[in-house]
């Protein structure tokens, strides 16, 4: 049996780049003549030109508040008669009611649309990666209510084969009694859910001996975890994604970062940004989905990440990013006044001899200090006096300029750092 889901995963880099590029005119095409806010977000683009990178990134950006904003005022604004994918969905699903299989509501809220088209979320990859196979009975600790967790990988374990026991949240010592029962091989959930059951199995003097694999998702998968479910026999593994994406990357065997999904377009920008950063450089996860029916070009997911070099040793040859470093959306308050990475972008792109910049706010509740950290081999005395100027247009607060060593900022993602100690 292949250790691999399908073909997709060993294609040539150079091909799977290729078939992307081509496919992507007709995804952007569908998108606006499907979904009207889509339609609205790319008013005056020509769809049929977007077939390079290059070309994508001048595509603005839609970011999650923004698509949570536009949901909430087509609610409050549009009657029932307007219909599902206008009102409820506020344009950006191509499906409403009798196409949509269901219908699932997230923190906001966002609703999402999901159709009856097999494995929906695209999570098979990820539970094949894993280990699960055709024949395995999966245990699924993912919510089956409101949000779209259960559904995610109930459907991508119809796809690979397997039966699906819906464990979903809560009551532990039950779950304990179902794994002795039915005998699982494997589990989907958040790994501290598992960690709690394992320890409630031995509180109850039961052995789950069956248990040898596990796809966690929906929290943070730290090794010290990892090695605590190896040394009782669990192999767990962990996938990314979101409820608007489905899947976007994945762990494999090799354990060296996430491997992406096959059938979508990853950028990492510059936080508050379109522009893209350098391979390497720590930035704001942005998606472009291949999903006819809830299709998101160029999506802010508002997570940190990076793309890693050189392939896995796995043998699939798609990129790899870092795994999930923290969220992008760093707006704070100073001085009773939000500051937005965005209004850092701006700045920065008046004063092109400045490479990179930092907004750090320190001080004390009442006493707030803003100093712009840049990077720039400039020799010109007054930039420092033009960018204070430039902040202050920007924010309508004063900052400090402080330039520093090209390279010595963190590469971490981060365009505003706030230090301040509340006591």
């Amino acid at each position: 049996m292949s250790e691999f889901f399908d073909t997709l995963e060993t294609r040539d880099p150079m091909q799977r780049e290729r078939d992307l590029m081509s496919a992507l005119p007709g995804v952007v095409a569908r998108a606006m003549a499907s979904a009207p806010a889509l339609a609205r977000q790319l008013e005056g683009v020509d769809p049929w030109v977007i077939n390079t990178r290059a070309a994508l990134s001048q595509l603005p950006v839609i970011r999650k508040h923004e698509l949570l904003e536009g949901q909430q005022v087509a609610r409050d604004s549009l009657p029932p008669a307007a219909g599902a994918i206008a009102r409820v969905f506020g344009g950006y699903s191509a499906i409403g009611w009798g196409q949509a299989l269901r219908v699932f509501a997230s923190p906001g809220p966002i609703y999402e649309p999901e159709s009856a088209r097999g494995d929906y979320w695209r999570f098979a990859r990820a539970l094949y990666a894993a280990g699960f196979r055709a024949g395995d009975l999966a245990h699924n600790c993912f919510s089956y209510h409101f949000t779209p967790a259960g559904s995610m990988m109930e459907t991508a374990a119809h796809a690979v084969g397997c039966t699906v026991f819906p464990g979903g949240i809560g009551q532990t010592e039950q779950q304990v009694q179902a794994m002795r029962d039915l005998a699982p091989n494997g589990y989907m959930g958040t790994p501290s859910f598992l960690k709690i059951i394992l320890e409630k199995a031995d509180e109850m003097q039961v052995t789950v001996p069956s248990l040898r694999r596990a796809l966690v998702s929906g929290e943070a998968f730290p090794p010290s975890l990892r090695d605590w479910l190896a040394a009782r026999g669990v192999q767990g593994y962990q996938a990314y994604g979101s409820a608007d994406l489905g899947m976007i990357a994945f762990e494999t065997t090799a354990r060296e970062g996430l491997v992406l999904s096959e059938d979508l377009l990853l950028e990492i920008v510059r936080p508050g940004t379109g522009q893209t950063v350098p391979d390497g450089e720590v930035g704001e996860v942005v998606i472009t989905t291949f999903n006819p029916d809830y299709p998101l070009v160029r999506f802010g997911t508002g997570d940190l990440s990076a793309i890693l070099p050189g392939q896995s040793p796995c043998g699939r040859t798609n990129a790899r990013i870092r795994g999930w470093l923290g969220r992008a959306d760093q707006t704070t308050k100073v001085r009773g006044m939000f500051v937005h990475p965005g209004q850092v972008a701006q700045v920065v792109r008046r004063f092109p001899e400045v490479l990179r910049a930092r907004l750090v706010v320190s001080g004390t509740t009442g006493a707030d200090r803003m100093v712009l950290k840049i990077e720039t081999e400039s020799t010109d005395a007054g930039l420092a006096q033009r960018l204070a100027e430039s902040v202050r247009d920007v924010t309508k607060l004063r900052a400090d300029i402080e330039s520093v060593v090209v390279g010595s900022l963190p590469n971490d993602g981060k365009v505003i750092e706030d230090v301040r100690t509340y006591e």
